[in-house]
């Protein structure tokens, strides 16, 4: 019989006030997530929290019984990039996320463990292997990977390497050196106001005939849909995958979190919980990346 997922809380992805931040990891403490990740992964020029914040909050949710896990940046521009990198990489105390192929260099350089995030290409076993001999013991699975894809990867996965897929989420397409979001308000990068945190689930792009298309988040670009695979939770645990992960969003995070518990403790059908689930949504539903189809693609909510 297969083990049961452990439920995660992915890094808030947009810019949010520093008192909204302390706020909502105070109500993720005695939230249904098992494990954390913490850190800010999009923008440098987001400093509501330096990295001492980060380890206050860290050793907070550690007391109240989660397993936490800083999360690096997922493009590194500057000097002063760099340098914060190696002081979290450095940390001593908590488990890093590598979010780009330059963290994981330095992590492994150290000698530690660590975990890579979706932004780092891990597309088949043999670079899953690679990693593995040089630290890596939790890879989170491209949103863009097909379940038909990790099961080939699973199947050669090295022993005591942990899965982890995201199951409820807007997808990060892209990151640029350009802000879209500063764009929009006809401001530089270098003097953007940090006008993204008007924005606490992304700045909505619609085409011309309106329909919801994209999210500017500072450089990143991310889906309008949330991708969401809340009916794939007991396939997910046959597949052989370990930890299943929730992206924070303004509202209702803890919620979320708490249905995908029910859903995954067989205590709720995932039928019973989708109507809920996109009404909680930003905009909607998408869940083709797991079929093999358009990213964007509302496919059917189960295999079945």
């Amino acid at each position: 019989m297969s083990s049961m997922p452990r439920l995660t809380l992915g890094p808030v992805q947009y810019h949010w006030p520093r008192a909204r931040l302390e706020a909502f990891y105070e109500e993720i403490a005695a939230s249904a997530a098992e494990v954390i990740y913490l850190g800010e992964t999009v923008c440098s020029k987001r400093r509501e929290l330096q990295l001492d914040d980060w380890l206050a909050i860290a050793e907070r949710l550690q007391d109240a019984g989660k397993e936490v896990v800083l999360s690096s940046l997922a493009l590194i521009e500057a000097e002063s990039e760099l340098k914060a990198l190696r002081r979290l990489c450095a940390n001593g105390r908590f488990r890093v996320e590598a979010n780009d192929i330059g963290a994981v260099r330095l992590l492994a350089n150290q000698g530690v463990e660590f975990v890579t995030g979706p932004a780092v290409n891990i597309y088949n076993q043999h670079t899953l292997a690679l990693l593995a001999q040089q630290g890596l013991r939790r890879w989170v699975m491209p949103f863009e990977l097909s379940r038909l894809t990790l099961a080939e990867i699973l199947a050669e996965r090295p022993d005591g390497i942990e899965t982890e897929v995201t199951a409820f989420g807007r997808i990060p397409l892209a990151w640029s050196a350009r802000c879209f979001t500063a764009r929009h308000h006809n401001l530089p990068k270098d003097a953007c106001e940090e006008v993204c945190d008007r924005y606490p689930d992304g700045l909505l792009v619609r085409t011309r005939e309106s329909e919801p298309f994209l999210a500017f988040n500072g450089i990143q670009t991310q889906s309008a849909q949330t991708y969401t695979l809340v009916g794939e939770l007991t396939d997910m645990a046959e597949l052989g995958v370990d930890l299943i992960r929730i992206y924070p969003q303004a509202e209702a995070t803890g919620r979320i979190l708490a249905v995908f518990a029910a859903v995954r403790d067989h205590e709720l059908a995932a039928e019973a919980v989708q109507a809920e689930l996109e009404e909680l949504m930003p905009v909607g539903p998408c869940r083709g990346y797991w079929y093999g189809e358009a990213g964007i693609s509302a496919a059917p909510a189960t295999l079945s």
